[in-house]
């Protein structure tokens, strides 16, 4: 208790100083946890995907469809237990501004592939009963003020004119990582108006999903999947969900590269600042130094303070810091809205923030400590003055 108590008076002998240092710390550390939140949030709908799932799209490009006819194909496929579709939709509700997810499925397979979506019995029976009828996550329910019974007007940009759907159920997700800010329709629906509008387009699927009981057997699958339609007019490649999610994280690789890359830089400007601070601390308390030596303190007493010193500025600054990320992040994600359809800082990040705070105080106290245990009792005492 002792040792804590002249810490304490230690590091806040300057108060301003102290002060100054703490903010910087502060805004460093928030700053490091804001971009790492962004970075899992990037990988939100990787570390999300189910390993019980395979995704089989065009071997050429995902924009390319694929035949409707595939279906029953896949379905005999040795290890696939289930398999459903999806469709985008690309369709804008009210504004540009408002991009979220809209997918055509088909509601009872789709469903089935992801229990993780959770809804309620008489809401996916109202869903499943309404052709016209769409399911949404919380997230984007909450976003927008819509309620069950709500009819919701999306402009088509791949698929031209209004569509006016009925909102017959809300879901939520089952952990804290599903995401819950698409909405899903109706592909028969859509598959007939397109059938009357442009006939070419009709009986085709974006990609297929594909149910599996052996995780283990995901590339043999894959496999087999794609052997079936080798030297087709529609090759496919089939991987695992997550496979599926990274390739689109690594079209913004550079991106990802480059807040780490800050992240980082914050922490060492600010360990820059913290060092420079204690060193200032040692010069001050030189002839202090020296004294304890006179009176039989070893080095490592001197050592002590200036570490504990330190440590005692950087974990303060750090809690602070780590205490404010939750408020802000919770803000930055109702801004960026359905960008980041998970956006929440975790136990990891939180861990790497205070870890940051240690290394920071540590690294900053250890050349002054090291110079201080060293000090000569005699050229030390000429400060006194």
């Amino acid at each position: 208790m002792f040792i804590l108590k002249l810490l304490l008076k230690n590091a806040f002998r300057h108060k301003l100083r102290t002060s100054l240092t703490m903010v910087g710390l502060v805004v460093a550390i928030c700053a490091f946890g804001l971009l790492r939140t962004i970075i899992d949030a990037w990988y939100a709908g990787v570390e999300g995907s189910s390993s019980t799932r395979l995704v089989t799209r065009s071997a050429i490009s995902l924009t390319f469809p694929l035949p409707m006819n595939y279906a029953q194909r896949l379905k005999s496929v040795e290890g696939v237990s289930g398999i459903s579709w999806s469709n985008w939709f690309g369709g804008i509700y009210v504004s540009e501004r408002n991009f979220f997810p809209q997918f055509a499925v088909e509601p009872v397979s789709y469903l089935a592939l992801y229990p993780e979506y959770r809804l309620k019995d008489a809401e996916r029976i109202a869903w499943l009963r309404d052709r016209q009828g769409v399911i949404v996550g919380r997230k984007l329910a909450d976003k927008f003020g819509w309620k069950v019974g709500d009819q919701i007007p999306l402009r088509g940009t791949i698929y031209p004119g209004t569509w006016t759907f009925n909102l017959r159920g809300i879901w939520d997700g089952a952990e804290a990582k599903t995401d819950e800010s698409q909405l899903l329709m109706h592909w028969s629906y859509l598959n007939e108006s397109i059938r009357k509008l442009y006939p070419k387009r009709a009986d085709a699927v974006g990609v297929y999903i594909l149910g599996i009981n052996e995780p283990q057997n995901a590339a043999l699958i894959s496999q087999r999947v794609d052997e079936q339609f080798k030297n087709s007019l529609a090759e496919t490649l089939t991987e695992t969900e997550s496979a599926f999610q990274l390739s689109f994280v690594s079209m913004s690789e550079a991106i990802l590269v480059a807040i780490n890359a800050v992240s980082l830089i914050i922490v060492v400007i600010i360990m820059a600042v913290m060092a420079n601070t204690m060193t200032m601390t040692a010069r001050e308390r030189l002839a202090e130094y020296a004294t304890l030596k006179a009176l039989g303190f070893a080095p490592s007493f001197v050592v002590k303070l200036l570490f504990g010193e330190s440590l005692l500025i950087a974990l303060i600054g750090g809690l602070a810091g780590l205490a404010l990320t939750l408020p802000l992040a919770a803000g930055f994600a109702q801004a960026a809205g359905t960008l980041f359809p998970v956006f929440q800082v975790s136990t990891l990040t939180m861990s790497l923030q205070l870890l940051a705070a240690i290394v920071v105080g540590a690294v900053a106290a250890a050349w002054p400590a090291w110079k201080m245990s060293r000090i000569d009792i005699v050229q030390g005492l000429r400060h006194v003055a």
